[in-house]
């Protein structure tokens, strides 16, 4: 009877070491850290937890959001992603470049989830879109044909388009790529080019007035974490005080008053997932770094009304939204 006992003790007690093992995962709070250069908008925390939420990990219960924002100030980068390492967090988002370099410098150990980066390869982040290697993964927002359909676009909204001005961040090696694509784009449509760069927030206003030096038809914005969706309304409002038809590499840009926009979509849905399989144990070295697979198109009518101009039906008809 001892011995039947004893036996039945062990039985019990490997079938319980399991399930203890599973009721301690099931009570774990998770930490995520959010690294930005500007202020977590809605339009990247909604998708993010709505994501999560989905998967498992909801906020309140089993998930806890670290957010971190240098308020447009990148200098306070470094510091911030320290403040997340000392936390300790289980995966650290960040929301651009610089993001994803002040995080790398922090830490080789902590998962680092980019959403996005411009190119990861190029900019030395990973070795390579297949086998990242290192802590990092994520999602790429090179889309190597979007200048291109840009350009097309505008042309079919403006009549006449012949010189535009393209307005983008010099300090970003990634960009300095998509400006080359720009121009070589604009060349093969016969189009006239003006680079307007910027390198900081702070060269804004000057930029718009650079732009105002001489008459354009259009103008491009290549977005970036410098010309993000934050940023973006205060281009939209330019460009319509000079009734300059514009377009921006994002489809929020035609909600924020812009003539339209015309992006990738899905990015911190695409991210939310990257972190939900990290935290179910996967390896950040092994995980393909992903790329929107969808270019959504908006067009803004009030903002075509304002600037006198009349979109052509077939374009409508193409856009994903159309704001009335």
């Amino acid at each position: 009877m001892e011995r039947r006992a004893f036996i039945s003790g062990i039985t019990l007690g490997l079938l319980a070491a399991p399930l203890a093992g599973e009721a301690q995962q099931a009570g774990k709070v998770y930490r995520i850290g959010i690294l930005a250069s500007y202020p977590v908008r809605p339009f990247i925390r909604d998708p993010l937890v709505t994501t999560l939420r989905d998967l498992g990990y909801v906020e309140g219960q089993n998930l806890v959001l670290e957010i971190r924002s240098a308020n447009d100030l990148p200098e306070r980068l470094p510091a911030l992603a320290a403040e997340l390492v000392r936390l300790n967090v289980d995966v650290i988002v960040t929301a651009g470049d610089s993001e994803v370099i002040a995080a790398k410098h922090a830490t080789s150990t902590i998962p680092i989830v980019m959403a996005p980066s411009g190119d990861p390869v190029r900019a030395g982040f990973v070795s390579s879109l297949a086998r990242p290697g290192g802590n990092i993964t994520g999602v790429s927002f090179v889309t190597p044909d979007l200048s291109p359909k840009l350009l097309e676009v505008l042309r079919d909204s403006v009549p006449n388009l012949s010189r535009i001005a393209v307005l983008w961040n010099a300090a970003n090696p990634v960009k300095v790529i998509d400006f080359d694509e720009t121009r070589r784009a604009a060349l093969a449509l016969r189009l006239t080019v003006s680079s307007i760069e910027v390198k900081a927030l702070s060269e804004l206003e000057t930029a718009f007035t650079a732009a105002t030096r001489v008459h354009h038809d259009g103008l491009v914005i290549l977005v970036d974490q410098l010309l993000s969706p934050v940023i973006t309304p205060r281009i939209a409002q330019f460009a319509l005080q000079r009734r300059i038809p514009s377009i921006a590499g994002t489809a929020g840009y035609a909600a924020s008053g812009g003539l339209i926009g015309y992006g990738p979509t899905g990015i911190f849905q695409i991210a939310a997932g990257q972190v939900a399989k990290i935290l179910k144990g996967a390896n950040p070295a092994d995980l393909p770094i992903e790329r929107p697979t969808r270019l959504e198109l908006v067009i803004n009518l009030k903002t075509a009304k304002a600037l006198g101009l009349t979109i052509p039906p077939s374009l409508l008809q193409r856009a994903d939204q159309v704001i009335e």
